[in-house]
């Protein structure tokens, strides 16, 4: 049975549909425990927009873990980040000497990432890896190493699966391509 999928208004094309979210997010559990073997995971979801990815990445990973939120914006309403990063909630517990893995919706800039790798850097872990959903490499400004990536995207505006336009679409099931009209 196909699944229907409905295009929201504001939604030009369907980039990646659920069948190859959930294909992909199952290779990135499967090299997330081979990777480490014997070891608990702390991880590290940064809210809002990588709470359905890491929900679905965390059922995939089959070792001992603690799961943790942080949320940090640099967009605001806007589909550009502003530069500068804010930390809206912090991390629960200590992860000094842990091995934590940042699970992130997008990394465009890099600004956030790099940011956040050096405030939890500064707090001892053993290990820090990243891995991102989506990632568009052609804007990419900062050196920041992705241990896992879901998806590389051209520099489109996208929504859905947790990515959202002005706090709304992060429901669809999909990722899309906002309409040229609306990602202003």
């Amino acid at each position: 049975m196909s699944e229907q999928i409905t295009l929201d208004k504001h939604i030009d094309r369907i980039l990646i549909d659920p069948t190859a979210i959930q294909e992909r997010i199952a290779e990135l559990g499967q090299e997330i425990s081979k990777d480490y073997h014997g070891q608990e995971l702390v991880i590290v979801c940064i809210l809002k927009g990588a709470f359905l990815f890491t929900s679905d990445l965390c059922r995939k990973i089959t070792l001992p873990q603690k799961l943790d939120f942080m949320a940090v914006s640099s967009y605001g309403h806007s589909t550009q980040s502003s530069g500068i990063v804010k930390i809206e909630k912090d991390l629960s517990e200590s992860i000094e000497g842990k091995h934590v893995l940042i699970v992130e919706d997008i990394i465009d800039s890099g600004l956030t990432m790099s940011y956040l790798v050096k405030i939890l850097g500064d707090r001892k872990p053993a290990s820090i890896k990243i891995c991102v959903l989506c990632h568009k490499p052609s804007n990419q400004q900062q050196g920041i190493k992705i241990d896992y990536c879901g998806f590389k995207l051209e520099d489109e505006f996208v929504v859905g699966y947790g990515l959202d336009f002005r706090g709304y679409l992060r429901n669809l099931p999909y990722i899309g391509v906002v309409k040229p009209e609306y990602a202003e």
